[in-house]
């Protein structure tokens, strides 16, 4: 058995606003898009950084955290300043759960909601004391 690939499939309330949100808060790349003749995207895939992530609009099934009140799971992004990160997902419309600071085990992070119930923990390594 091979695994060719492992990413992340997001699904949301508003799979179009959730990428003009991926493209604002993370600079993301939208490299696929297919969609069902209502229009809804069955399956949108985004670069950030070097990292696929799929989105897509809920249903058939799949439901978007905003509909299950919330997600268990949080996305992780190691990046070279937390603080940039942060300030660009707030202004493209997130929402901060723990503000960015100087951790314990050696790393700046916080954790940040996007407007779709993702959660994302931005984290940067602090350098050596």
């Amino acid at each position: 058995m091979t695994i060719n690939s492992l990413y992340p499939r997001l699904v949301v309330a508003d799979g179009s606003r959730a990428i003009d949100f991926y493209v604002a808060a993370f600079g993301a790349k939208e490299t696929e898009r297919y969609t069902d003749p209502s229009g809804k995207i069955v399956h949108a895939a985004l670069l950030i950084g070097d990292a696929v992530v799929a989105v897509k609009d809920e249903g058939d099934g799949d439901h978007a955290p905003t509909t299950l009140g919330g997600s268990p799971v949080i996305m992780a992004l190691d990046v070279d300043d937390a603080d940039a990160v942060a300030d660009a997902m707030l202004r493209a419309g997130a929402t901060v759960v723990y503000p960015v600071s100087d951790q314990d085990h050696g790393q700046r992070s916080g954790r940040l909601a996007d407007p779709f119930g993702h959660l994302w923990m931005i984290a940067q390594p602090l350098p050596p004391a």
